[in-house]
């Protein structure tokens, strides 16, 4: 093993909460390949998402319906190829995780053939028990909440989740039976910042936003989005970085610093 390898200080899902006991924000992007799972690596991001997002911005996708198991392995592999340092998240994607079977088949072909060190999947009310199973198998799990691309079909359209007091409360109830049933780290998108912050302040785990405001324990974004390469517009909540950073590497590294900081998100990029 190279001294490299030995110097680096691999992130963990206990660092994450570690971080978020010390108040250190938690930065993170999404990657689908080894190259840019490098520069992610090297620019400090926590932990990398091969999301399921890759549908859309590397197959060319309207949804994320379509990406299956498979697609998420292989390109979990390729990530892994690229990280040293920064927790491995996975995507459980659409109906992979429908019964229990399912779920604790395809989070295990993740891990063992893609190399994923955390799954992450989308809430609904089936999928307490498959946080409870995969936690009694030692799988870690990120819960996300919120806007849930995958069920896009039924809500009809992407728009911010928990604005009425019936929903938001919903959602607080939710985080709070996830966290109970072993989930290591809770995901918001497209929530109003308030209601992210309260959640933030009652979880003892890592609570990640997207589109989630600035009080949470930390930010991702579509790394597409920062590059300004995702098809089609921009979503309100991610920021363009290369316009003024003119190269991948400080674009990525800004970010991860912004984060750092909490320059990022300032309340344009957030919902109220």
């Amino acid at each position: 093993m190279s001294q490299h390898h030995q110097d680096v200080q691999k992130i963990t899902v206990q660092t994450l909460k570690t971080m978020k006991a010390a108040g250190q924000p938690i930065a993170s992007l999404t990657a689908y390949d080894a190259a840019f799972a490098r520069v992610l690596d090297a620019a400090g991001c926590d932990f990398i998402l091969v999301g399921d997002s890759l549908g859309m911005v590397v197959q060319g996708q309207a949804t994320t319906i379509p990406v299956t198991v498979d697609d998420i392995i292989y390109h979990t592999r390729l990530v892994a190829r690229g990280t040293q340092r920064a927790l491995l998240m996975a995507d459980m994607p659409f109906m992979s995780y429908s019964s229990a079977t399912d779920c604790l088949r395809n989070a295990a072909r993740l891990m063992k053939e893609g190399g994923a060190e955390i799954v992450k999947l989308e809430w609904g009310e089936l999928q307490l028990d498959m946080v409870y199973r995969l936690t009694e198998c030692g799988i870690p799990v990120c819960a996300h909440l919120g806007l849930t691309p995958q069920a896009i079909l039924k809500m009809g359209s992407y728009r911010v989740q928990g604005r009425e007091q019936a929903t938001a409360q919903k959602m607080i109830e939710d985080a709070r039976a996830l966290e109970e049933a072993g989930a290591d780290v809770l995901l918001l998108e497209c929530v109003p910042m308030e209601l992210a912050k309260e959640i933030t302040q009652h979880a003892k785990v890592p609570v990640i936003g997207i589109g989630a405001g600035p009080d949470v324990d930390g930010q991702i974004l579509v790394l597409y989005d920062v590059l300004d390469i995702a098809p089609g517009k921009r979503t309100r909540f991610s920021r363009n970085y290369i316009e003024h950073t003119g190269s991948i590497h400080k674009a990525v590294a800004q970010y991860v610093a912004d984060v750092r900081e909490r320059r990022f998100p300032t309340p344009e990029y957030a919902f109220t």
